[in-house]
């Protein structure tokens, strides 16, 4: 049984190279064909500007500008704060979620990531 293709633009946003491959093949086997992955935060905000994707994946410890920093600046856009972002993190300390919830992310979670635990939050924040 094939699965139909999602047009959904999802936009990743992590400095780990290997990291940002694993996530474009989660996305890709479950039928996600317009992924853009990034592994710099300010040309993952400006990006993020640009593109305005249904959904974007964002690590918190990036290089130049971190993914807190990313996620308020969005959320706390107007033009922006629709867009759902899931903030992950290799540390997932309680503080780290404290923080995510202060910049409106839409969920945390921590790294490495479950595949089906990332799809299930995906489908959830994208009502699909």
């Amino acid at each position: 049984m094939t699965q139909a293709t999602k047009e959904e633009k999802v936009l990743i946003i992590d400095d780990d190279k290997n990291y940002l491959r694993t996530l474009t093949d989660i996305l890709f086997q479950q039928g996600y064909r317009n992924v853009i992955a990034v592994s710099d935060g300010l040309m993952g905000l400006d990006l993020a500007r640009k593109e305005r994707p249904a959904l974007i994946i964002l690590d918190v410890l990036l290089p130049q500008l971190d993914g807190f920093h990313i996620c308020g600046m969005l959320k706390f856009d107007e033009k922006f704060k629709s867009i759902p972002i899931i903030l992950l993190s290799g540390k997932g300390q309680e503080s780290d979620r404290e923080i995510a919830k202060s910049v409106r992310a839409d969920a945390f979670l921590p790294k490495p990531l479950k595949p089906e635990v990332l799809n299930q939050k995906i489908k959830e924040l994208l009502k699909q």
